[in-house]
């Protein structure tokens, strides 16, 4: 085994929505459908908790799975995972009004809150949907972090915050004083940005390419921030028939090969450390 001078991080992270509530089908399948949908988010988050074993992810879960699967959160709870909110109803939090974004994300607190008898202190926004003004409105619902900040920025969703001359405690930037970003990890190599902090991304590129990558993040930064979503290890999920070519190629992609890659990626890098967002937030000086 290779010998390391310092200890590596690796915080892998679960956005807990199930196949119909992804952004990029909203077109074609309406809120009002999902009570109608197949749920299967169940059984493939029970999947992914006997693959971690031992590792310790955070598990970012809507408030719509928590209402109806609250087994769920509380198995995941017991596991010594740590329990996080990814919104109510997965709703593009830049796009919402500032009372209606305060009330879905503090419903989602209280909710997730209720199942576990313990705090809730992270959230993660419906990809990555935020802005300086998000940040402040996810404080003050009583958030102690977010971890929404993709710096890939030619996806056209994903929300731009600048956040360059902040304090770090570790890859975490410190935006008030009771208040942190956790960012996904990509790859910079000069100014550029290459995106490597998991789900379509992962699925798609080669994972020796992938493996090369973060290792030099690791070396870079000594921690590593990965995500992924249940729906990504379940390749015979219902097709959205009437879908763009584009976004099926971006769901559908590679569906039956992120289990067998995800094991790849727990067995390279064993030697490091796996934790939840929050404990990796605790531990640092």
């Amino acid at each position: 085994m290779m010998s390391y001078s310092r200890v590596h991080n690796i915080l892998i992270t679960v956005d807990v929505e199930d196949w119909f509530q992804v952004e990029n089908f909203k077109m074609w399948i309406p809120f009002s459908s999902w009570p109608d949908r197949e749920l299967r988010v169940e059984k493939n988050t029970h999947k992914l908790l006997d693959l971690f074993d031992f590792r310790r992810a955070t598990f970012f879960i809507l408030g719509w799975i928590a209402e109806r699967l609250p087994d769920l959160v509380r198995e995941i709870h017991a596991r010594g995972h740590e329990v996080a909110s990814h919104g109510y109803n997965h709703r593009m939090c830049n796009r919402e009004l500032p009372d209606i974004l305060k009330k879905d994300l503090s419903d989602s607190k209280k909710r997730l809150e209720d199942i576990i008898g313990s705090a809730v202190t992270g959230y993660r926004a419906p990809s990555f949907s935020i802005n300086e003004n998000v940040l402040k409105i996810i404080e003050e619902c009583g958030y102690q972090y977010d971890s929404s900040f993709n710096s890939f920025a030619m996806h056209g969703r994903y929300g731009k915050v600048d956040l360059s001359s902040n304090q770090k405690k570790g890859i975490a930037i410190k935006v008030s004083d009771q208040f942190y970003e956790i960012p996904v990890s990509n790859l910079n190599i000069g100014k550029r940005v290459f995106p490597l902090g998991g789900g379509g991304y992962f699925r798609l590129i080669p994972f020796p390419l992938f493996k090369m990558g973060i290792k030099k993040i690791l070396k870079q930064d000594g921690t590593y921030l990965f995500y992924m979503h249940p729906w990504e290890i379940d390749p015979d999920q219902p097709r959205v028939k009437d879908a763009s070519a584009s976004y099926k190629f971006r769901h559908y992609s590679n569906l039956k090969k992120t289990e067998s890659k995800l094991s790849a990626l727990f067995e390279n890098f064993g030697y490091a450390s796996f934790m939840t967002c929050r404990q990796y937030l605790n531990q640092q000086p």
